[in-house]
């Protein structure tokens, strides 16, 4: 592709004009030679078309060693080093040159045993209480802040063996 300053595109196929890229009949061409030509003839400059890669996907912890990685002095002396397994390796160093997201952290709601509509919920200061609600929804209002725990929040107050339902956000 060939683009003016103006935003429009040269025409390959016409080889006349630069125009808006929608009134383009071919504004691409196989020939990085053809494209530098046109530039020379008719000005603009030579766009380039890549396919971005994909961003990985990465736990909490995965992300905090391409964090440690981008403040070492050898980057991927310190991924190997922090990685458990050559397929986390693998997985890290692409997240390293390409990018990544973290994954959303599973979020649980927690019943108390023996006692219907209790759930457990995480207190603002961080401790565990229960609250009693009828048809827990979630978007149908009276769902309570710190009633959705985090797998670690499981572990924290001892809660593995409570049975739990898993909160999805369909939004997202």
């Amino acid at each position: 592709m060939v683009k003016n300053d103006e935003g429009e595109y040269w025409d390959f196929e016409s080889r006349d004009d630069f125009w808006e890229l929608i009134n383009v009949s071919c504004p691409v061409t196989v020939s990085e030679d053809h494209a530098k030509y046109t530039v020379k003839e008719h000005g603009g400059h030579v766009v380039t078309l890549i396919d971005e890669p994909e961003k990985a996907v990465l736990t909490k912890e995965q992300a905090e060693i391409v964090e440690g990685a981008n403040e070492s002095q050898f980057p991927a002396n310190y991924i190997t080093s922090h990685t458990p397994s050559s397929d986390d390796e693998k997985l890290i160093m692409e997240a390293y040159v390409n990018g990544y997201t973290v994954e959303k952290e599973k979020k649980y709601n927690v019943k108390v045993p023996y006692a219907d509509h209790n759930w457990y919920l995480k207190t603002h200061d961080g401790k565990l209480d229960t609250i009693f609600v009828e048809g827990l929804a979630k978007g149908f209002g009276g769902y309570p802040d710190g009633i959705e725990l985090t797998n670690d929040d499981i572990e924290k107050f001892g809660l593995q063996d409570c049975e739990k339902e898993e909160v999805t956000d369909d939004a997202d």
